[in-house]
């Protein structure tokens, strides 16, 4: 059983696809996909993706590249939001500073109003971090002993920061890059970090693994990026699948939303 943690399928390069892509994902041992929204209108479509398909889940929030709009009344939409059944998450949210979509104290007030309301509700954040590594290791270590859940994807931070974070019980997850020929250096990171932090992502559409990059990515792939997870901790594939599989229904509850929805 692999679980895909994140992968965009509202993304209009899906649009006519998805029940091929659902099924192609089933055949392929995936058994949950979880879909992190970036702003308010996607949040929406999240949801509707969870009602028409079993096996989805979602998050609701406000990416860093959409706060430009970001004002306090947003809050209280994600909150309602996010009580819907099988939200399992507040995410996609973070910070980037490689784009200049948002302004920087845009996006950090965005991101800690949205810790806080996971903190709220008791749910975990998926956090999207590019180029603003001191800002969210210092607002993430504000919050440690919060009891704040959190999950940092697509990591391309330094091993440093990431032995602080597991440090501090929080997860982590790489994607098609890890296969790449000269991501080296991001490997031996994935090396350093105990399975029992790891989650499985595709990012899809993005981060395409091999021998299929360059082309539209998807949940069926997340097989190959636990397969490099294997082959970096000499393990089979089937312990990685199990344990990754253990860390994220813990992480986002999803069979217990499960027996709640059914």
């Amino acid at each position: 059983m692999f679980i895909d943690t994140h992968a965009h399928l509202f993304y209009s390069n899906f649009d006519g696809e998805l029940d091929e892509i659902i099924s192609r994902a089933k055949n392929d041992s995936v058994d949950y996909i979880l879909v992190p929204a970036t702003d308010m209108k996607t949040s929406e479509q999240v949801i509707e993706l969870t009602k028409k398909y079993e096996m989805v889940y979602g998050a609701v929030g406000v990416h860093p590249h959409d706060t430009k709009d970001w004002n306090s009344s947003f809050i209280n939409e994600i909150e309602r939001l996010a009580k819907q059944e099988k939200i399992s998450a507040i995410g996609e949210i973070g910070l980037d500073y490689y784009y200049d979509f948002s302004p920087k104290e845009k996006q950090i007030d965005a991101f800690k109003s949205q810790i806080e309301l996971a903190l709220k509700l008791d749910l975990p954040v998926i956090i999207h971090n590019r180029d603003s590594d001191e800002d969210i290791m210092n607002i993430i270590r504000s919050y440690s002993g919060s009891g704040l859940k959190a999950q940092f994807h697509c990591f391309n931070g330094s091993l440093e920061d990431a032995k602080e974070l597991i440090g501090m019980n929080y997860m982590l997850s790489f994607t098609g890059n890890i296969t790449f020929k000269k991501a080296d250096s991001l490997r031996s990171i994935v090396q350093n970090i105990p399975t029992e932090n790891l989650l499985l992502e595709t990012d899809s559409p993005f981060m395409t693994p091999d021998p299929h990059r360059g082309k539209r990515n998807e949940p069926s792939y997340v097989k190959l990026v636990a397969q490099k997870i294997a082959e970096l901790h000499n393990l089979r594939i089937e312990d990685v699948a199990k344990i990754t599989s253990s860390n994220a229904i813990k992480m986002f509850g999803i069979l217990k939303k499960t027996e709640t929805a059914s």
